[in-house]
């Protein structure tokens, strides 16, 4: 146990912390060649946070720094005034994440469960603000689909930001968008959250009979795990970000057996289907 100054005692029983990158193969294209690199995808963890034992909330974090979150997060929240309501904080590593036990007095834990029963939704994230690690991290639905070539994907990121009228006129908002197997891009919506681009973009498509297998989802942001598991839900085959992909949504997706992409300046990034392939391959930071 580790005394933190000004703070609570600290209790550690994960014996080997994450790492906050995991390295992922894959295939890097420009459409006419194609080389074998390795990138570095940033881990992300489903974090469930307990007052005296009793669950409050699941957040997704970098595992890194976890105490310096549990202190924060309680006080913004508006749980406590004073870090020195926080007694102790003890991290356990449980299924893909983390268990964050934060002991308090009695009163403070009232406080806690009463917020809980009114915990707004974080933001559209389909997993932050889930009470247990069981909810938070369902097995994906199976898909299955064609897959689309390196071309098709980097016509539809070329088309892609002048298909986002809202963008254009505010500068803030995401995408996500349909596409069909050769490129077009068949329906997009917007949202000031990521997340609620994607379900604006899942309610068109199953108000419109679309079937999302017939093509594939270009999004705006990164591919974060909830985003996995939202594409899966709706048998989407193949989705492309403009940003990589945690590691965790890539094992997600895997899991659904849903291909992945991500932009990489005018190349796509197409990842292994099998994480751990062996053989050697070029590094790109």
């Amino acid at each position: 146990m580790n005394a933190i100054k000004n703070g609570p005692a600290i209790v550690r029983l994960d014996h080997a912390p994450k790492g906050v990158s995991v390295p992922v193969a894959g295939q890097l294209s420009d459409g006419a060649s194609t080389r074998s690199v390795v990138w570095a995808l940033a881990e992300e963890c489903p974090v469930s946070v307990l007052y005296n034992g009793e669950p409050f909330a699941v957040m997704m974090l970098s595992p890194a720094d976890l105490e310096d979150f549990a202190v924060g997060f309680s006080v913004t929240e508006g749980l406590f005034d004073r870090v020195s309501e926080i007694q102790s904080i003890r991290i356990a590593e449980a299924r893909d994440g983390y268990l964050v036990n934060i002991k308090v007095p009695e009163a403070a834990a009232a406080r806690a469960r009463d917020k809980s029963r009114t915990l707004p939704g974080r933001a559209g994230c389909g997993i932050c603000g889930s009470r247990t690690l069981e909810t938070a991290l369902p097995a994906p639905k199976r898909v299955a689909g064609q897959f689309p070539d390196t071309e098709a994907v980097l016509r539809a990121f070329a088309a892609f930001e002048g298909n986002q009228p809202m963008k254009a006129e505010n500068r803030s908002t995401h995408a996500a968008a349909f596409c069909d197997l050769i490129g077009n891009i068949l329906s997009v919506r917007e949202d000031i959250g990521r997340h609620n681009a994607l379900d604006k973009l899942i309610g068109g498509l199953l108000r419109d009979g679309k079937d999302a297998a017939s093509g594939f989802v270009l999004l705006s942001s990164r591919f974060s795990v909830e985003m996995a598991q939202k594409a899966a839900a709706i048998g989407a085959p193949f989705v492309a970000s403009v940003s990589a992909p945690s590691a965790l949504a890539l094992r997600t997706a895997e899991k659904a057996g849903m291909g992945v992409a991500a932009l990489c300046g005018d190349q796509v990034m197409i990842f292994d289907r099998a994480t751990g392939r062996s053989g050697k391959r070029e590094r790109v930071a």
